[in-house]
Order: structure tokens, then C-alpha cells, then sequence
């Protein structure tokens, strides 16, 4: 429904004995069956946003690839220390988004400043290169810079958010396969399972209040960087 099923999958990956770089790379793989199950079904959000959706996807897809390559070097330990920190953000920042009242929302884009649009254009490949990196909860930080540069409805912005993790992970993916072990036995079931999720996610999205969905989605994402806080300094 919004980008949080890896709460659920990585830490499934890591109960299984799969190494904390491979869980990531492994739940990448399976997250590209989410995004083509949303964005097959988000076609009625996405009609009339080509020219954002297209910026925006490809300005995360630069990122990502820079945060593939990170992956690929950083050593496992770094990485198991600063993804619970990565993933509070994303918490923090729904939160933001969610107590952020927008008294008018259009179905067309709000016009920005030059300043504005490269600061949307940096925040957006900061979001791409964390996609690239480590991508559980990186539909939470997109989502949170979306609603904050524009009027959309959520539902758009998630459909937006949905293609452009789609075209990320897909480049993600190919970097990975040359340069460390995906678990592909483990991403058929986890891609069966996401593409359901996907397609169905933006049914639901279209029926339920949004500030719901941001306050759920913000809790899911504090237990997980808790989880992950404990299990990387205390166990």
C-alpha cells in the first residue's frame, strides 16, 4: 500500500540466516514484483502526471545506482548499524507529512521555484541512492518528499512513488547480480506475494483516509528501527 512490506521481509530474510547485504539484495529483487503490480494498477493516478513521474523516477534511478555501488563496498557491519537510523527517518518524516496540513489539494502539480525544484531534485536522489543501498521504508521517505513539494492527493504521489522504487530496483538488481549473492530460490514466493500486494495496494489506498495510512505506516517503520537498533548493538 505504500512502500513498508520490507518491515516485514527483511527481517524474515535475516530469521532465515540470510548475511544482512544479501537479505537487502534478495528483498530487492522480490520488491520489483511490487512495483509492477502497483503501477499496473495505478494507472488512473498516474494519467496526466508523465512529466513528474518521469523526473522524478529517473533522478532516483542516478541515485540509486550511486547507493548500489555504496552497498556493494561498505562493509556488512557498517551497514547493519546505520539502516535502523535510516529507517527512523522515515518514520520521522511521514510524521511530518502527516501532521502538515494542506488546506488546498489540485490534481496538477504546484508550480516551484528554480531553488525549490533543485532541492526537490537532491532530496529525491538522496531517496534513489537509499533505495539503491538498502530500499526497506525508502517508499516512506519518498512519499514524505513528494507530499512536501507538491499538492497532490496521496494516492498519486504513492503511485509515483510506486514507478519510480520500480525503475530504481530494476537497475538496482543488475548491479547487485555481478557483484554479490542474491538468494533468487528466496525471491520467487517473496515476489508472489509482492506483486498480490502491489496490484491490490493502491485499490485500498483510493478507500482509506491518508492521514491514517501516514500515522500506520510511521509506527511500522519506529518498531522496525527498533528492532533493527537492538539486534545491531545489543544482541
Amino acid at each position: 500500500m505504500a512502500g513498508m512490506g520490507s518491515i516485514f521481509s527483511y527481517p524474515v530474510l535475516l530469521s532465515l540466516g540470510v548475511p544482512p547485504v544479501s537479505a537487502d539484495v534478495t528483498n530487492t529483487a522480490a520488491l520489483i514484483f511490487t512495483g509492477v503490480g502497483a503501477s499496473v494498477s495505478s494507472t488512473k493516478e498516474l494519467h496526466g502526471h508523465g512529466r513528474t513521474m518521469w523526473q522524478t523516477a529517473l533522478i532516483s534511478l542516478v541515485g540509486g545506482i550511486v547507493g548500489s555501488f555504496i552497498l556493494v563496498k561498505a562493509p556488512a557491519t557498517s551497514f547493519q548499524k546505520v539502516v535502523p537510523f535510516l529507517i527512523m527517518l522515515a518514520g520521522i518524516l511521514m510524521l511530518i507529512t502527516s501532521h502538515r496540513a494542506k488546506k488546498v489539494q489540485s490534481t496538477q502539480p504546484v508550480t516551484l521555484s528554480p531553488l525549490m525544484r533543485g532541492l526537490r531534485g537532491i532530496c529525491i536522489f538522496l531517496v534513489g541512492l537509499y533505495i539503491g543501498y538498502f530500499g526497506a521504508s525508502a517508499g516512506v521517505i519518498l512519499l514524505a518528499v513528494l507530499g512536501i513539494s507538491n499538492n497532490l492527493p496521496f494516492a498519486v504521489n504513492n503511485a509515483m512513488k510506486n514507478f519510480s522504487s520500480l525503475l530504481t530496483n530494476i537497475f538496482s538488481l543488475f548491479i547487485y547480480a555481478f557483484t554479490t549473492k542474491v538468494y533468487w530460490a528466496l525471491v520467487v514466493p517473496l515476489g508472489v506475494g509482492f506483486f498480490i500486494g502491489g496490484y491490490i495496494g493502491p485499490v485500498f489506498i483510493r478507500r482509506i483516509p491518508a492521514a491514517l495510512i501516514r500515522n500506520v505506516i510511521a509506527a511500522g517503520a519506529f518498531i522496525l528501527a527498533g528492532y533493527l537498533f537492538y539486534t545491531a548493538y545489543f544482541a
